[in-house]
């Protein structure tokens, strides 16, 4: 019995290593993605919260005064901020949204690189204030105290075990995720939709055409994919 036990123990630890994680955790991602469906409509609230949290970060940044967030259960959102209507800080916050969850998840991997597992958890929970301050809508509320409570599941009341396959699956999916709505809008604006997105409102603010900056958060979202995922994978060159 005590050699089964230890059996299974050596198992569990063996399945725990860090090139079993990426492998497993970076395929669930791809496949949440790349499926669609319910999976993909009810994980892009995630993502439509750091899309949002990236919109009022920059607005701050820049000196805007944020008013609100509001999160809508089509997964689209909205961050008012009153500040200039035009120049560089109106466009930075108009740039921020799309390419926030790459951004994150870039850090994310580079903090998993760096075996910091606990600052990738501190990061999600400091976030997720911040927008619960903001939001001002009941959807919004419900969206993000249900994620503070899977990530406080995860921090304080699953073992250690869970944490690192939860934070490389959280990573992975804000890298991948980040590309999936950028290609979703430029595919809404072929079809004469979103015409004010925030590529549209980047075309009025600089007169660069918005399919241009369409281009610019793909190559900015998928470029972070790459070094994102070359620091997640590290653990199987070694």
């Amino acid at each position: 019995m005590a050699a089964g036990a230890g059996t299974v123990g050596a198992a569990l630890e063996q399945a725990n290593t860090p090139s079993v994680i990426t492998l497993v955790t970076g395929g669930i991602a791809l496949l949440v993605v790349l499926a669609g469906g319910t999976p993909w409509r009810f994980a892009r609230n995630v993502i439509t919260i750091v899309h949002e949290a990236g919109h009022a970060l920059a607005a701050v940044t820049v000196g805007r005064r944020l008013r609100s967030i509001r999160l809508h259960s089509d997964t689209s959102g909205v961050t008012v901020s009153r500040g200039k209507p035009e120049g560089p800080g109106m466009a930075f916050t108009a740039l921020a949204g799309y390419v926030a969850p790459s951004v994150l998840g870039l850090l994310f991997a580079s903090l998993v690189g760096a075996d910091l597992i606990t600052a990738v958890l501190v990061l999600v929970a400091l976030l997720l204030l911040g927008v619960l301050i903001m939001v001002r809508n009941a959807y919004g509320v419900f969206t993000v105290v249900a994620s503070a409570v899977v990530l406080g599941l995860v921090a304080l009341v699953a073992p250690k075990v869970v944490q690192a396959p939860f934070v490389y699956l959280l990573t992975w999916f804000l890298l991948f995720g980040g590309v999936r709505p950028v290609v979703e809008l430029q595919l809404k604006r072929r079809r004469g939709q979103a015409r004010d997105s925030d590529a549209d409102q980047l075309s009025r603010l600089t007169a660069v055409p918005a399919v241009l900056w369409v281009l610019v958060f793909i190559v900015l979202t998928v470029s972070c994919v790459i070094a994102g995922g070359l620091w997640l994978l590290q653990p199987l060159a070694l």
